[in-house]
């Protein structure tokens, strides 16, 4: 029997794109998962018949009474569930990103502490690390000047849910993780135009073939993209081996820059479109690589998939969804 075997589970944010792949992992390792989402169609598209296996809930998370409905009875929560997008939406909308991560994620915690829960999962974020930040970066600078002006809102809307987690580990007997992933990615991602992050907008339009293809930024801006299966791996490692209110970065060591990442999915989608950098646009943080070794540590983690091999196998769930538009490519407003 493996940890998760007969565990009741709650997943919030679980029909999302990061959410369905854990809800899919935990029913592999034959937890009892309930998830708190917006759409259950939207799960069913994403895992199949294994929706039968699920308890949805479909609610408000800044619903007091109905966080303390969806926790009675559950040992282990994961909080997923966020408003986020790329670095234009994100710029455009800092309080109202602010508000509704910060609204949903007080009241999951105190409803879980509250309840009785044994273990709670805070997904916090690297967006809580200022722009100008070590490289690699170390836990020790999540609360150092203000978060990357891009993600002022979102990250400190996660600032805050890291101290209420501190202030109800210290009240409560309620064992609290906070992981901080880095850029997630793969098959299931947001490919909308107005709020998709830079991989699924770059990929978008190399296999719509948009010519030029316009890259927010001069291209030297750095980013450790982790691809979608470690990323559920970092997240269950830190609450099944890690379960103190101590925040753990989950990410890769392979550093690329947007330039070489446009690149590769141009050659990976075969489009030799030609590539402008658009300099007057908003670049996001400089450079933006964690120091893992707390995650080697404590975790015994590594990330396993490079970026390459990931890049290659969303692009070939992009394409095998007949989600191409081909006669519509637009501009995304959101890298």
């Amino acid at each position: 029997m493996g940890y998760w075997t007969n565990k009741s589970v709650l997943v919030t944010g679980g029909a999302g794109f990061i959410g369905s792949h854990l809800v899919e992992r935990l029913l592999a390792d034959q937890a009892r998962v309930t998830v708190v989402g917006r759409s259950a169609d939207r799960l069913r598209k994403s895992i199949g018949d294994r929706m039968n296996e699920v308890n949805f809930l479909e609610g408000d998370l800044k619903s007091a009474d109905f966080t303390r409905d969806a926790c009675n009875g559950v040992e282990a929560v994961f909080h997923l569930a966020a408003q986020v997008a790329g670095v234009g939406y994100n710029s455009q909308h800092a309080g109202t990103i602010y508000a509704q991560n910060l609204a949903g994620g007080i009241n999951m915690i105190d409803a879980a502490a509250r309840t009785g829960v044994e273990r709670f999962l805070l997904v916090s974020s690297a967006c809580v690390y200022p722009r100008h930040c070590s490289i690699p970066t170390p836990e020790t600078e999540g609360f150092v000047d203000d978060p990357e002006p891009t993600n002022l809102g979102y990250g400190w809307a996660k600032r805050a849910l890291e101290v209420q987690a501190r202030c109800y580990a210290e009240e409560f007997p309620m064992k609290i993780a906070i992981a901080r992933p880095y850029n997630g990615y793969g098959p299931r991602d947001d490919f909308d135009w107005e709020t998709s992050h830079v991989i699924p907008a770059l990929i978008r339009k190399a296999v719509e073939r948009q010519n030029p293809i316009r890259v927010w930024g001069d291209g030297l801006q750095t980013r450790s993209f982790l691809y979608v299966d470690d990323f559920v791996e970092g997240l269950m490692l830190t609450l099944e081996r890690y379960a103190v209110c101590d925040p753990v970065n989950i990410g890769t060591d392979e550093e690329t820059t947007i330039g070489d990442l446009i690149r590769m999915i141009v050659d990976l989608t075969g489009n030799h479109s030609e590539i402008v950098f658009e300099t007057d646009k908003p670049r996001g943080q400089p450079r933006r690589a964690g120091d893992f070794t707390k995650a080697r540590e404590k975790l015994g983690f590594a990330a396993q998939t490079n970026l390459k091999d990931g890049l290659a196998k969303t692009i070939n769930w992009y394409k095998e969804t007949g989600a191409v538009d081909e006669t519509n490519a637009r501009v995304a407003h959101s890298q």
